[in-house]
């Protein structure tokens, strides 16, 4: 039974995650040979506060 965790800077409409979860899905259930039941996907938002890049946390890089 595989798990697959994705961690995302917050943001990503639930319509991006619906897709974003498919598409892993179904790669993992081509190449590992398992049916979609057994595959479980979780997704981490990050806050944008707490996770940094080049020394700076991200939410300043976008001011």
């Amino acid at each position: 039974m595989p798990f697959v965790t994705i961690e995302l800077i917050e943001g990503r409409s639930p319509e991006q995650k619906r897709e974003l979860v498919e598409k892993i899905t179904k790669v993992v259930t081509e190449t590992v040979n398992v049916p979609a039941e057994s595959v479980y996907v979780f997704i981490e938002d990050l806050k944008k506060d707490h996770f940094a890049r080049n020394g700076k946390l991200v939410i300043d890089e976008q001011k």
